[in-house]
């Protein structure tokens, strides 16, 4: 087995955020789609599969992922790792349900909140319980205030869009769509652990995505097949070639997301897509502006905010300052 090398953090903190910058987009996309077909399970199902076709061609193709196929089933049988891990797609598959069911009702702003504050909480409470490939890591002082400041820091960068959102019937009654883009951000940094971890064994990213294709599109398709029998069929499939490409960006983040929790962790991973993810919903939102769409100063400032933050949570700091932080037992 030959593992993946590991990247200097000054190295990989790039490329995590170039990794987030693909959500925003996949997620103008999906979104497109599923009004076309006027079904947004069947847009998750069709973006899923086109993923899961790039990655069958990759991993057939180059020699890296012939590899890492022939060394799945190995890994497995052996109980390299624990064999769950093979079904970490099913939570990117639960975030696409979550989109589909929540953001009507909660608005785009809110959901992006209560997904970044469950992703950021968990990604401390993996690194702390040391499930990734990069083994355990001391929640410090540090760490903390940079989580924080991550999600304030976002809440305002979205906070212009919160009056366009369906917030009219009250806390209570969005308490409980609240909980689940809350539980699917929670779930996402224990999908990347499981991510690193496999393609550790695997010996490549590839054979990890690959595998999270297999398991989401499972999970969707089985879901489509019970809203074909309840509901009916969707709309015909559109002809345009761009609303397909969706699948393609998953396979960037998710493969990407497996290496770099590796070098950075779980949480600096996590909090480097967050800022990629505002970042390319502001391009998105000056370049290719939707009906509907805010760019006001908060939303700038508070995306400068969250880079700030993450900077914060990420970079290394002096000795003597490391010293005098007690990590958090």
């Amino acid at each position: 087995m030959t593992s993946p090398s590991r990247l200097p953090a000054l190295a990989g903190l790039p490329l995590a955020v170039g990794a987030g910058l693909a959500i925003p987009v996949q997620g103008r996309i999906n979104g497109a789609l599923g009004a076309r077909l006027g079904d947004g399970i069947a847009a998750a199902a069709v973006s899923f599969s086109t993923g899961l076709l790039v990655m069958i061609v990759i991993s057939l193709v180059l020699p890296r992922g012939r590899a890492g196929l022939a060394a799945i089933l190995p890994a497995v049988r052996s109980r390299a790792f624990p064999r769950i891990y093979v079904v970490a797609g099913a939570i990117g598959a639960l975030f696409v349900f979550a989109q589909s069911f929540t953001v009507g009702i909660l608005g785009v702003a809110l959901f992006t909140v209560a997904t970044v504050t469950g992703q950021t909480v968990s990604g401390l409470l993996v690194d702390r319980l040391g499930i990734g490939p990069a083994g355990k890591k001391s929640v410090t002082g540090i760490r903390i205030i940079g989580c924080i400041l991550t999600i304030a820091a976002v809440a305002w960068a979205v906070s212009p869009r919160f009056s366009g959102g369906g917030a009219g019937d009250g806390a209570a009654g969005l308490l409980v769509p609240l909980l689940l883009p809350v539980a699917a951000g929670f779930l996402m940094s224990f999908q990347q652990a499981m991510n690193g971890t496999a393609t550790l064994h695997y010996g490549t990213p590839i054979a990890a995505t690959l595998v999270n294709f297999v398991a989401g599109c499972t999970v969707l398709w089985a879901a489509f097949a019970v809203k074909l029998v309840v509901v009916g069929p969707p709309n015909p499939l559109p002809g345009e070639w761009w609303y397909y490409l969706g699948g393609p960006m998953g396979c960037v983040f998710i493969g990407l997301g497996a290496l770099l929790v590796r070098s950075l962790g779980v949480l600096v991973t996590g909090l480097g897509m967050i800022a990629g993810q505002l970042l390319g919903s502001l391009a998105l939102d000056l370049a290719l502006p939707t009906p509907g769409t805010v760019v006001a100063p908060a939303t700038v400032l508070g995306t400068l905010l969250t880079l700030g933050a993450i900077v914060l949570a990420t970079l290394p700091w002096p000795r003597g300052a490391l010293r005098r932080q007690r990590p958090v037992r």
